[in-house]
Parts: structure tokens; sequence; C-alpha cells
């Protein structure tokens, strides 16, 4: 509706163009919005306000000279002039119409658009040290990462999701500590237990493993168990590799796939950590203070000078990420988007300052970030605790096998992501309308059990006289469902312009319900929805038609699927 309005103003500004009222060269970048209140209208645009200086007219006047020039359509019922030149539009049942038959016509396409133009951005989430079993708030980075990627693929973005495995570091060294005193048979609080060492029982899974002689596949490499307690180096390449494939498991579980995966340990193998510090170094950011080398982070915003490396030997965690983000850059990445727990709230600044002292081109503000908050598992209305050292934590794999996968990505997608999340099990596993994602299938999977019926009674639907005679819908339910479904290609444009895949969630909530209010009106007012008059029929079952193909595409943007049964 908006590129509709937007093409109308624009016609209308070139007649006047032409008129010689409006200079050639003047900005087109006016916004059509929606109105707060149906008395101003279905829509506002602002143009007279943007173009009146340039036209040396006050924006009334040229308000009123644009509305003169407008094409005439039936699509807009009347135009008003309000406040100090807006113009708002009142539009005719036609347009919502129309929008019923662009939905059917464009399908799986409808609310797709090319925003983007093809140009490429990288989304990083998860990014799990390979020490455990991915847990929920790893979980909501995957529904929200992968959400993200979604959303950019849909308004025309060439998306590549990429992991980045921390597989060095002190943590890869308490994994394989931890694994080591397993396989010689030492357990958790035992004498020769390590002081950070992982306790969940998963250590126990790689020690024997480890011990058998086993293979596993990772990262398209095989690593066999070497069998010797001694070989610390080998332990630690059979741990990660273990792991990593339990987390891609995890993954697979909830049907995320990445393009990329980046190793941490590469960073140091191939001198690239060593030569960020030298460029630094050479940019003259950088001084040595108590026998460890100081980055001048307050030069580009940070509240305080952050240290490099260590007085006593090795490099701070941020200074990697520094070099990590180099190959992003060079790999040509323009546009990098970190999907991120909010625990990394505080290398937002210090990655940028480090990127910005290299002064290589890096423009500020880069890398986007999405952080979310953590996620309080409820059972039975008592919390579930998380606890990866006591290995108490309950699992993404745990919740999936619980509640679902289609449930699991919508509770962990369907809430902003700076908000905290409660994630109620009871509430995901139910079968009734306290549950979105139920509810939402529900209006979907109903649509379908509409066309079974009518295949039932011997009928067909007649797709052409449905759209010939959408005219037939008047009433204020049918009225409201169509302004419903217009609105899913703004909102599919807000989420990703703002990064905010809950707004989708949200979106479909509303549909689901408008269409369940329409759906018992209908059989209220008729006792069935299925009606004997083949022209109201075939019109209510193309707007329910139409209504199928709008939550079906935006439950496909948050990775949930659209059953035709429940």
């Amino acid at each position: 509706m908006k590129d509709f309005l937007r093409d109308q103003v624009l016609q209308a500004v070139a007649t006047l163009q032409r008129d010689g009222q409006v200079p050639t060269d003047v900005s087109t970048a006016f916004v059509i919005e929606r109105t707060r209140s149906k008395d101003h209208g279905d829509f506002a645009a602002n143009a007279a306000l943007l173009m009146s200086k340039a036209a040396g007219k006050k924006p009334r006047d040229l308000a009123q000279a644009l509305v003169n020039a407008l094409p005439a359509t039936d699509q807009i019922a009347k135009v008003e002039i309000a406040g100090p030149g807006f113009i708002n539009f009142f539009l005719s049942p036609e347009a919502y119409r129309a929008q019923v038959r662009d939905i059917l016509a464009a399908g799986r396409a409808y609310g797709r658009n090319d925003t983007g133009g093809g140009k490429a951005v990288q989304i990083e989430f998860v990014s799990a040290n390979p020490t455990g079993p991915l847990h929920v708030g790893h979980g909501r980075g995957a529904a929200v990462g992968d959400s993200l990627a979604r959303l950019l693929d849909a308004t025309g973005w060439k998306v590549s999701r990429e992991f980045y495995y921390n597989d060095a570091g002190q943590q890869i060294e308490n994994l394989m500590l931890s694994v080591q005193a397993r396989v010689k048979g030492v357990a958790p609080g035992e004498p020769g237990w390590p002081a950070d060492g992982y306790q969940g029982n998963y250590i126990l899974d790689v020690a024997k493993s480890y011990l058998a002689g086993d293979t596993v596949h990772a990262d398209g490499k095989d690593v066999v168990g070497a069998g010797d307690p001694e070989d610390a180096d080998a332990i630690r390449r059979f741990a990660v590799a273990y792991l990593r494939r339990e987390q891609d498991l995890d993954l697979r579980a909830f049907a995320v796939v990445f393009d990329e995966f980046y190793l941490e340990s590469s960073l140091y193998s191939d001198g690239l950590v060593e030569g960020t510090v030298q460029a630094l170094i050479a940019a003259g950011h950088t001084y040595e203070q108590d026998g460890a080398l100081w980055l001048k982070t307050t030069d580009f915003g940070d509240d305080k000078d952050r240290v490099m490396r260590k007085a006593q030997g090795g490099y701070t965690y941020f200074l990697p990420d520094v070099a990590y983000h180099v190959t992003k850059w060079k790999r040509g990445y323009v546009r990098v988007i970190n999907e991120q727990g909010a625990d990394h709230h505080s290398t937002v600044t210090r990655v940028r300052a480090g990127l910005q002292a290299l002064d290589i081109g890096i423009p500020k503000g880069w890398p986007e970030y999405v952080l979310h908050q953590m996620v309080t598992v409820m059972r039975g209305g008592e919390e579930v605790k998380l606890s990866k050292r006591a290995g108490s934590y309950l699992t993404l794999r745990d919740l999936i096998d619980e509640v679902g996968r289609d449930a699991t990505r919508w509770f962990l997608a369907a809430r902003k992501t700076d908000s905290q999340l409660t994630f109620d099990i009871d509430l995901a596993r139910s079968q009734s309308t306290d549950n979105p994602v139920y509810y939402v299938q529900y209006a979907h999977a109903r649509v379908c059990r509409v066309h079974s019926q009518l295949a039932d009674q011997g009928l067909a639907w007649n797709h052409e006289n449905g759209l010939a005679n959408l005219h037939r819908l008047e009433n204020e339910f049918e009225l409201a469902m169509m302004v419903m479904l217009s609105r899913y290609p703004e909102v599919v444009d807000t989420a990703a312009l703002n990064l905010e895949p809950h707004l989708v969630a949200t979106y479909l909530s509303e549909v689901a319900a408008a269409f369940h209010g329409w759906y018992h009106a209908s059989r209220h007012d008729d006792s069935k929805f299925i009606v004997d008059d083949a022209d109201v029929r075939d019109a209510r079952i193309a707007l329910a038609e139409a209504t199928r193909v709008v939550i079906a595409n935006g439950l496909d943007l948050l990775g949930v699927s659209a059953p035709e049964s429940m």
C-alpha cells in the first residue's frame, strides 16, 4: 500500500514539474506512514512539507497542488490536507481487495522485496565455545540470528551465516584438563580434579569415547581418540571435535544451517593476531605501561584504555576479536551483524575502537550488534536452573525434545531481544489459545481444513470467481482482515530494518486473532463458514487463502512450520 501511494504522489510531483511548479531536482525522500487515528485517514504523506522550500510555496498550498495533480484511481476514497501540510489518504475498500489479489498472485513471494539490492551481509550468531552442548541462551541466539538472516534474505540481501568457534584460550585448556581427569578415572570433587573443570556428565562421555578410540567427524575431518591419558594435545583435539559435533547436532535439531565456520585457533596459527598487534603499533595507537601493551581505545569513545597484551604474556580476549573482524572486512563484508548475548556488551566499544585504530577504511559503527538478554526457563511454576559447570543446565536439545522445534523457535524469537525472556515449558507444550505459536499455526490449519470441508461437500473453490466477488465481503471482520493482511510487507520491512524479528511474531498473533474472530463471526451469522451462495463462498475462501499465505510466509521467517492439520 505504501508503494502504491508513493507512486501516486510521485506521479503528481512529475505533473507539477512539467508545469514548472516544482523544480526537477527536488528531493523525493518523503515518507508514507500509516496514521495513528482513522479520523486522519489510512496513510499520510509529508511530501509537501519536504518540498515546499525548494518549490517556493507554502506547505499547505503545495499540498493542495499535489492533491489536485493526483491521478484518478478507485483505490483512494478521498484525500485531505491536515496540519501544516500533511496529505491524508482515505482508502476505499477496493484498495484492500487489490491487496488480496496481490497476495494470491504472489504466493510465497508476497512480502519479499529487493531493498538490499543483492548486497552482501554476514550474520554471526551462536558462536559458542566448544566446551559443552548448546544451552537455552545459545538457543535464543540461534533463533534470533537465523530469523534475522531470513528477514534480510527476504528484503533482498545476500546473506551469509557464520559460526565463530572459540577453540583457543583458557576455557579449552580447562576442557582438556577435565576430560583428561575423567580419562584417568578422576571424578569431580576427588583429589586431582582441576579447579575450574567442567563437571557435566557429557565430559565422562567424551572421555569414554576417547579411550574407546572412536572416530569423530567435525569441520570436514575425522579425529580419532588416541586413548593415551598423558597426550594432552590429542585429548584437546578430540574433546573439541567431539563437542563441536554435539553442537552441530543441536543446531541440526533446531534447523539452523551455517554457511561458514571460523576457528579462533586459526587466528593464531596464521599469525593474524600478532599481525593485528603490529598494525596497531604502527598506527600509533598503543603504548606500554607496567609491562603490558595497551590500546588507546579512549581515542575512539571508550571510557578507558584497554590492555591488549598482558604483562605475564598472552592476549586479552578482545584482541583476537579485532583480528577476526579484520578478516570479515577483508572478505568483502561491508555489512556485518553480530547476534550475541548481552554479556558481550562491553566488547562492542573495544572491538570497534580496535578496528578504527587500524585505519583501514572500516566505517564507524561497524560491525552492527544485536544483543539478547538472558533466558529463564520455567516448568511447573519453578525455575529450571542453568549451570554449565554443575552440569545441571537445560540444553537446547532437551528443550526441543520437551516442547518441539516450532514452539522452541517461536518462544525464543518472539520477544524483543533487549528484554529478558521467561520460557514457560508448560505453556509451550499446551494446545490452547493461550499458546501463541499453537494459536497462529491453528489459524493456518483451519484454512486448510476449510478446503478439505469444501471437497467433502463435493464443492470446489472457483479462484477467479472469488477474486471477482471480493466486494461481497462487507462486514467489519472481513474488511479488518483485509487491512490486517495489507500490513505484512511493511512488517517485514520494519523488522528487517530494525533487526527485530519479534515484530513478525507479534504481527502473526494479530493476524491469527483477526482470522479466528472472523471465522467464528461468520459461523454465528450464517451457521457455517461455507455458505450456499457461490459468490460469497468463493470470496470468503479467497480471503481465507490470502490469510493462509501470509501466515505461512511469516512463520517461515521465524523458521516455524505451517501445518495443514492439527
